[in-house]
């Protein structure tokens, strides 16, 4: 991998990370595109995604301050109550990433027939929060809420289903504020993204990628500057229910994929 290769890859998962669409399929499709071999560039995918983390950081900046000073209050307080909640959230995560570990990272194999017909799902997805969202004045998060959208997160870690569209979309089918649901789509992701990357630090395996370190640099900027305009663009698109066109988009980049594939 070079330093272009870094850049677009950087880019394309800055952008896809928050817009519904699919961060691990684009870059599978990217990776065939490129052709990059799908282990030696395992590592950088990590980086890019340590990178749409710090994003998610900056944006929610303010937030993030008052949950965890909220959080150091040792007390059963609004912000605590919400921590607890993005905790429920990472139970399925947590226990797909315990338990099925080998098998998730089996289909990031560069299949774009499987990566396509997962994106196609993804509109379905999309199409289904669009047109089913409960049309009532909102509710807030509750831990029934938190824990099925945490489902829908976990099975978002296949390549081509879109978390922020999966999370978001659920939110909404359980007539969740648009609001509320698109900031817990962003805060709940941190932590296992966060542990996920230690994971892979702690491991060892890390330097063995083919990846140097100015690649992985310049991907890491890459990825965090685009992730924090992707990362506010989707606040508006969720305000103003423009996520239908994702799905319309979803469904062609599918339909595209599996004849590539």
């Amino acid at each position: 991998m070079n330093i272009f290769n870094a850049i677009i890859l950087g880019l394309i998962q800055g952008l896809t990370e928050f817009l519904p669409v699919s961060s691990s399929g684009h870059l599978e499709i990217a990776k065939s595109i490129f052709g990059l071999e799908t282990e030696s560039s395992f590592y950088f995918t990590v980086a890019v995604h340590g990178a749409t983390v710090m994003s998610i950081i900056v944006v929610f900046w303010n937030e993030i301050i008052k949950l965890l000073k909220g959080g150091l209050q040792f007390k059963l307080n609004d912000e605590n109550k919400y921590n607890l909640k993005i905790i429920v959230s990472m139970i399925p995560v947590v226990f797909v990433g315990f338990f099925f570990k080998d098998t998730v990272e089996a289909m990031f194999t560069g299949n774009l027939v499987f990566v396509g017909a997962m994106l196609m799902v993804t509109s379905v997805i999309l199409f289904a929060g669009h047109f089913l969202s409960m049309r009532k004045s909102g509710e807030g998060i509750g831990y029934i809420e938190a824990f099925t959208i945490g489902i829908a997160q976990a099975v978002a870690v296949i390549p081509g289903i879109s978390r922020s569209g999966a999370t978001i979309s659920t939110g909404l089918m359980l007539g969740v504020k648009k609001d509320e649901v698109t900031k817990f789509s962003f805060l709940m992701v941190l932590i296992p993204i966060i542990g996920a990357n230690i994971v892979e630090l702690l491991s060892g395996d890390f330097v063995k990628g083919d990846a140097n370190v100015a690649v992985l640099i310049v991907g890491f900027l890459s990825a965090f500057f685009s992730g924090f305009l992707a990362c506010k663009w989707m606040i508006t698109l969720v305000r103003k229910s423009k996520m239908i066109w994702f799905s319309v988009y979803c469904l062609l980049a599918g339909i595209a994929a599996i004849i590539a594939g």
